[in-house]
C-alpha cells in the first residue's frame, strides 16, 4: 500500500504509557505538531521535549492537525474526545484511534466523523509498553484503503508492522481476538510458574528451558523473571485488560459462543482489581495462582 505524500500535521491525544512514546516517535519522524492530555503536566513535559505545541483542548488540536492519533483508556473517553474535536476538525482529516474499544464504538465514531467529511481508522496495537517505546508495535487497522494510505507514515513511525484487517471495526475485532489469546496465555503461564515455585525448581534454569521450546511466548519471555521476583510495576495494567476482556465477553454473547478461558480471566482480574491491584501489570495474576485461598497475602 502506497503512503499518501500530502504533508501530515499530526496531533496526539492521550499521553499515557503507550501514547507518550508513540508521540515521541511521531516527533522524531517530523510529523508531530500538537499534543493534548487530560492531565496537563504530561502534555507540557512532552511538548517541551519534542518542540511542539500543547493544544488548549481537543477542538483546538483538531484545527491544527490533519491526522489525529488518539490513545485513551475506554469507549466513553474516546467518544468524549471525538465529540469535543468535531467542531474543529478539518474536512479531509483522519482520526486514527489506537485505543482498545468495541467495534460498535469504532463504527459509531466513523459515522460521526463522516458527517464532518473526516475519516476514521481503528488501529489498536499490540506489543506492550516496550513495543511502544521501541516503535515496534503491531498495528491491526480497520478502515478504508484511502484513509489507511493517508495515515500510513504515522502508523509506520510507531510500529514494525501494519495490517489492514478490513472496514472500520475490523481492527477492534482483531484486537479482541488478540486479548483472548493474551488472557489465556497469562492464565497458563502464571499457573505454571506458581506450580514451579511449589516444586522448588531453579528459576534461572527453568525460564530458559521452557522458553526455548513449544511453551515459549512473549509473556513468558518479558514477564517470567519479573513475576517470579514479584515485580508488577511495569507493562499493561491489569485493570485495562479486564476492560478489554469485558469487550470480548460482549462480542461472544453477540455471537452466541462460549469463551470459558476469558470468563475465568475476568473473574481473576476482577478479584485483583477489588483487592486494589488494578495498576499492577497483568502478570500480577500469579499472586492468585500462588494463593489457593485467593487472599494474595504475601
Amino acid at each position: 500500500m502506497q503512503a499518501d505524500n500530502t504533508a501530515i500535521r499530526a496531533g496526539v491525544i492521550g499521553l499515557g504509557a503507550m501514547g507518550a512514546p508513540m508521540a515521541k516517535h511521531l516527533a522524531n519522524a517530523g510529523l508531530l505538531v500538537s499534543v493534548w492530555n487530560r492531565t496537563g503536566g504530561k502534555a507540557d513535559e512532552l511538548a517541551s521535549e519534542a518542540g511542539v505545541e500543547v493544544a488548549a483542548g481537543p477542538e483546538h488540536l483538531a484545527t491544527r492537525c490533519n491526522v489525529v492519533l488518539t490513545c485513551v483508556s475506554a469507549d466513553d473517553d474516546l467518544q468524549q474526545v471525538v465529540s469535543c474535536m468535531l467542531p474543529g476538525i478539518e474536512p479531509g482529516s483522519v482520526v486514527v484511534d489506537t485505543s482498545t474499544v468495541s467495534p460498535v464504538t469504532a463504527r459509531q465514531l466513523a459515522g460521526s466523523l463522516s458527517g464532518a467529511d473526516a475519516g476514521f481508522v481503528d488501529a489498536p496495537v499490540s506489543g506492550g509498553v516496550e513495543g511502544a517505546r521501541k516503535g515496534t508495535l503491531s498495528v491491526m487497522a480497520g478502515g478504508s484503503s484511502a484513509n489507511i494510505a493517508r495515515i500510513m507514515p504515522v502508523l509506520e513511525a510507531i510500529s514494525a508492522s501494519v495490517t489492514h484487517m478490513g472496514p472500520v471495526g475490523a481492527g477492534q475485532a482483531t484486537k479482541a481476538v488478540n486479548q483472548v489469546m493474551i488472557a489465556g496465555i497469562a492464565e497458563a503461564v502464571c499457573e505454571a510458574l506458581a506450580m514451579a515455585e511449589q516444586l522448588n525448581l531453579p528459576s534461572e534454569r527453568l525460564l530458559p528451558v521452557v522458553g526455548a521450546g513449544a511453551a515459549g511466548s512473549w509473556f513468558l519471555e518479558h514477564r517470567g523473571r519479573s513475576m517470579l521476583e514479584s515485580k508488577f510495576n511495569v507493562g499493561f495494567k491489569l485493570s485495562l485488560l479486564l476492560k478489554d476482556l469485558l469487550i470480548c465477553q460482549n462480542l461472544a454473547q453477540e455471537l452466541d459462543i462460549s469463551i470459558p478461558t476469558v470468563e475465568a480471566a475476568i473473574s481473576d482480574y476482577r478479584q485483583l482489581v477489588e483487592l486494589g491491584d488494578g495498576d499492577h501489570d497483568i502478570s500480577g495474576l500469579i499472586r492468585l495462582k500462588r494463593d489457593v485461598d485467593g487472599s494474595t497475602g504475601e
